[in-house]
């Protein structure tokens, strides 16, 4: 083995670095371990991306973290945030397809698609709604979640969790979003898929009485509710797969806990990386300042 010789000042004769097939420079950058500003940022933020890959428990990739550090007030570039990820084996997880449970009914009521599977979000709020049930496994048995999804800035607005998949389960959530909405909801599209729930005598006539227009995609298919879908995966991913509940309240907690997480903090790169709730503050100032009164 080829060792770096030193003079008498600790300098390494030029011949052995050739031999190593390295710099001069290069040797004291290895002896003095690089503690140089540039290599201890690099060091912080790799620190910080973990932390906050962690924090979201492995559900943010790139673009997000750095929506995140640069909030933080990180100057850094998506590129960046990706290969340090990398390097620490940091890779948010796939979403699996998620198990349909709809069922439709020949003989049932079904509502034209008025969205056909356009979900650009709308300039205002109660324009175009979206819902969908979904399960949630408990020792007690099974525990479900009705939601109702607001397209313009993807916040729920309303949300009810039994142990029956029934109508009842879904008019509760959408009468959540009517209260949480302030109850004058008139115009609003909402789109579900063809299941029982949405298609029967329960639920139809609470949304004629608020002056809702219901909507449906295709039965089985889940591209036509995609946002709904997206909002069941991102639940199984983010709080079903690492918990294990051991009665309904403590699903019902949990479930409710994250919800509220969700509407706060949870980054869409629809809203330009912000969270529901703070991209709803931000339409709202930005209408305030070009038309008053269609803010108020």
């Amino acid at each position: 083995m080829i060792v770096a010789q030193r003079t008498e000042h600790g300098i390494p004769h030029a011949t052995s670095c050739r031999a190593l097939g390295v710099s001069q420079a290069w040797f004291y950058k290895w002896r003095k371990a690089d503690c140089s500003p540039r290599r201890s940022r690099r060091a912080a933020l790799a620190a910080l991306i973990a932390h906050l890959f962690e924090k979201h428990r492995g559900s943010y990739g790139s673009p997000r973290i750095t929506a995140d550090l640069r909030e933080m007030g990180w100057r850094v570039s998506e590129n960046t945030v990706a290969q340090l990820m990398r390097q620490q084996h940091l890779v948010a997880r796939p979403k699996r397809k998620r198990r349909c449970l709809t069922e439709a009914t020949a003989s049932a009521r079904k509502a034209p698609d008025a969205l056909k599977r356009d979900f650009t979000p709308p300039p205002a709020p109660n324009q175009r709604w979206c819902g969908d049930l979904t399960e949630i496994p408990t020792d007690e048995g099974t525990f479900y979640l009705a939601a109702v999804l607001d397209l313009h800035s993807r916040r729920c607005v309303g949300f009810a969790l039994d142990a029956h998949h029934d109508a009842a389960l879904a008019k509760a959530a959408l009468c959540v979003a009517i209260a949480v909405r302030g109850g004058d909801v008139a115009g609003v599209v909402f789109h579900t898929d063809q299941g029982g729930e949405y298609t029967g005598g329960l639920f139809a006539p609470a949304c004629t009485r608020s002056g809702i227009t219901q909507s449906m995609g295709r039965s089985g298919s889940a591209l036509d509710n995609a946002v709904a879908e997206s909002f069941n995966s991102t639940l199984e991913f983010e709080l079903l797969r690492g918990h294990r509940f051991t009665t309904r309240e403590q699903a019902r907690r949990r479930v409710a806990a994250w919800i509220d997480e969700y509407n706060r903090e949870r980054r869409h790169s629809t809203n330009g990386m912000l969270s529901p709730l703070d991209y709803e503050l931000a339409q709202t100032a930005a209408r305030a300042q070009t038309d008053p009164q269609a803010a108020a």
